[in-house]
């Protein structure tokens, strides 16, 4: 008499289908409405596109526009790189900021919500719209331009003096761009900011009074508890903020590429070098996953 099946799962299964049910709809959305143009895309990065009467044509040239883009450009290497070059520098200097500002926000004091919308308010003024205004802003400009920029006087007395510190340069390189960007960081830190008060929030009680039992200070409690718990929000903060980074309205990479498309050297080698991009930003968030994966730590 053979066994009868179990069909029954266990829970890490089950949280495996929850969490299959939850990147669905991504799934569902990116077959219906984006996989025809990203294989489109594809057949444009190895083509000519010449403009006739009766529409376009594609005529191949292999890897020819890939080679402009890397060898012939003579902007496109110099931006590609200044944008990573940025990027590795905010990151770091917007999660200190929006994981500080939520442990503040996370504790017991009166007008606290309205401490939360006034930190949350960034996000809104990112808004398109906004960017917009502040591109035509004179002001803006001037004080992008002027002391708070890393060739002022401001960040020039800054760098001497750190420097006669002897401290690292990368550590010197971070506080500088954290100093000139200080606008720029508060404004990008509000969604980092939710998603720290979230994991904040989601830490067992019960865990802290059993530190306060054992006469743990505040200090152990934060490197005991806190800190190892909030790894996960961590990983998906820095996740969000490289891809923020890097497709943000004021990414100077994005604006150099669409003037390639439709200025430049032609819409097949501007949708290469949006590859090229694509290719870069998958391997880094690819390694960014690997090494914070071996150091996340999940409350079973």
């Amino acid at each position: 008499m053979s066994k009868r099946r179990s069909f029954g799962m266990t829970l890490r299964q089950k949280r495996n289908y929850v969490g299959y049910v939850f990147v669905l709809p991504f799934i569902v959305g990116f077959l219906l409405f984006f996989l025809l143009p990203f294989i489109q895309s594809i057949v444009f990065s190895i083509s000519e596109l010449v403009i006739g009467r009766d529409g376009y044509e594609l005529n191949y040239v292999g890897l020819r526009n890939y080679y402009q883009a890397l060898f012939v450009s003579p902007q496109f290497r110099e931006v590609f790189f200044g944008q990573v070059r940025q990027m590795m520098l905010n990151v770091p200097a917007i999660l200190m900021f929006s994981f500080f500002a939520a442990i503040l926000l996370n504790g017991e004091f009166k007008g606290r919500w309205l401490a939360r919308v006034i930190f949350f308010l960034p996000v809104i003024m990112s808004a398109g719209i906004v960017l917009q205004l502040e591109k035509y802003d004179f002001m803006y400009d001037v004080g992008r331009a002027g002391g708070f920029s890393g060739t002022g006087i401001a960040g020039t007395n800054l760098k001497l003096f750190l420097n006669e510190l002897k401290l690292p340069v990368v550590f010197i390189e971070l506080l500088v761009t954290a100093v000139e960007n200080v606008s720029d960081i508060i404004r990008k830190s509000g969604m980092q900011i939710l998603v720290f008060l979230a994991g904040l929030q989601s830490i067992p009680s019960y865990l802290y009074e059993a530190c306060d039992i054992e006469g743990a200070t505040a200090w152990e409690r934060f490197w005991i508890i806190t800190f190892p718990l909030m790894t996960p929000s961590m990983v998906a903060n820095i996740i969000y903020s490289i891809v923020d980074s890097f497709t943000a309205g004021d990414n100077e990479l994005v604006r150099f590429i669409h003037t390639t498309a439709f200025g430049g050297m032609g819409y097949g080698v501007s949708v290469a070098m949006s590859w090229l991009y694509f290719m870069v930003i998958a391997v880094i968030l690819a390694l960014v996953v690997a090494v914070t994966s071996k150091r996340t730590y999940y409350l079973s």
